[in-house]
């Protein structure tokens, strides 16, 4: 398996990052795009793989399933790709067959397949139920409500949103059950309504008027997620001078929380007319606990801050977590634990798991090797800790791929060795 070594051999932070396109908002501007049958200009859009997965499958579906009669998608494993075009193509006239990864095909879709089905959605489960690959038949939704539970992905609530508009009679989405990533789901309803969507939200309904997105140019902001592992690495630093240009205060993305959660750490934020400088002031904290309901992709990143730390830490509302890239509970159990911490994650059956690092100092070990189980946020989470370890090893680091294509670069801009 290729690996990377990365050393850090001071502790000094200090740089100007161009981060990343958001992959959520490019995600859903290509899909408002590809439904519209309109070709607006988007600009600063991702160019991370999941979104050139998203752009490619569109444009085949654009073309039809041909003289096949049978269209085969390979979503990979990039789960808005899966869920948005379930829903999409449960309106396109032709038969599909929707499939991606083998950890894909471990992720749970049966939710928005059930929720379509009711509406009047033709979508057969070719394998196990409840999980890809699916037969989907483009057919017409006659029905106008139907009810679901956004409490595992809130991408379920987000494909029908989306597709919403489309419909004969518009939908009204009933929300039954606790919600997560609850900005996500704001994210998509504001870039609707500025499409020209006509939308009455509440916290537990949610009315789209049938009606069309209107073309119109927009450019995508920068990826506060993405920025997590930097906030990371400055808590790990003991100077720390960097600017992360692209980010807004007033930002459509939920993890815009970032500066708020890692003041506690001494991260100081002050936003420029370029994106935001961080900066440090040191300062003790003896533990820390936080509810990640709405906020998962940035789950990680802090959860690991405070083992690099040493400090003792809770961490809830974590369900989702375990149906990402990979198990990122158990994955982070593994990684964490490899540094002589004892971390404990609590799950009792249907009930929202939480995860438990003890205070403990970090066992210093040069040359550790992290695994990432083909996870992008977990090879990015664990590089920081060449701070503190000196030298460590990532396995399988290309998967940077799926969403920040020019991390390991980037790290090289702010002075770690990769080698």
């Amino acid at each position: 398996m290729k690996s990377i070594l990365i050393s850090k051999q001071d502790k000094i932070l200090k740089g100007t990052i161009s981060l990343p396109a958001s992959k959520s908002i490019s995600n859903r501007l290509l899909m408002i795009r590809a439904m519209s049958g309109k070709d607006f200009c988007i600009s600063n859009l991702s160019d991370a793989d999941d979104t050139r997965l998203l752009q490619k499958l569109i444009a085949l579906v654009s073309v039809g399933p041909g003289r096949k009669n049978v269209l085969e998608l390979d979503a990979a494993n990039a789960g808005t790709v899966m869920r948005f075009l379930t829903a999409w193509l449960a309106i396109k006239p032709g038969k599909w067959v929707l499939t991606g990864s083998e950890r894909m095909k471990q992720r749970p879709i049966g939710i928005l397949v059930e929720a379509l089905k009711h509406l009047g959605a033709t979508i057969d489960y070719l394998a196990k139920p409840g999980y890809p690959p699916l037969l989907i038949t483009g057919s017409f939704l006659s029905e106008t409500e139907v009810t679901i539970d956004p409490g595992v992905s809130s991408q379920y609530t987000t494909a029908l949103l989306l597709l919403a508009p489309y419909l004969p009679h518009g939908l009204i989405l009933h929300l039954k059950g606790r919600n997560v990533s609850t900005p996500y789901v704001e994210m998509t309803i504001r870039l609707m309504e500025i499409f020209g969507a006509r939308i009455k939200a509440g916290k537990t309904r949610i009315h789209v008027k049938p009606g069309t997105y209107n073309p119109s140019e927009y450019m995508v902001e920068s990826d506060w997620s993405s920025a997590a592992f930097w906030y990371e690495s400055a808590v790990f630093a003991d100077e720390v001078d960097l600017e992360l240009e692209g980010l807004k205060f007033e930002s459509l993305q939920g993890d815009s929380i970032l500066p708020v959660i890692y003041q506690n750490f001494g991260i100081r934020t002050e936003f420029t007319h370029t994106g935001v400088r961080l900066t440090k002031v040191h300062k003790k904290i003896d533990g820390f606990y936080f509810d990640f309901t709405d906020y998962p992709d940035i789950a990680q990143s802090v959860i690991v801050t405070c083992a690099g730390l040493g400090i003792r830490g809770r961490f809830e509302g974590l369900k989702s977590l375990q149906i990402k890239e990979t198990d990122r509970l158990r994955a982070l159990k593994n990684e964490i634990e490899k540094l002589g911490i004892k971390v404990v994650v609590t799950d009792k059956g249907d009930a929202m798991p939480a995860l438990e690092i003890s205070a403990s100092k970090p066992v210093v070990k040069s040359g550790i090797a992290f695994e990432t189980y083909g996870d992008h946020r977990m090879a990015m989470t664990m590089a920081p800790m060449a701070l503190k370890l000196g030298t460590l090893k990532i396995l399988n680091p290309d998967v940077v791929e799926k969403s920040y294509p020019q991390f390991w670069e980037h790290l090289k801009v702010t002075g770690f060795e990769i080698a």
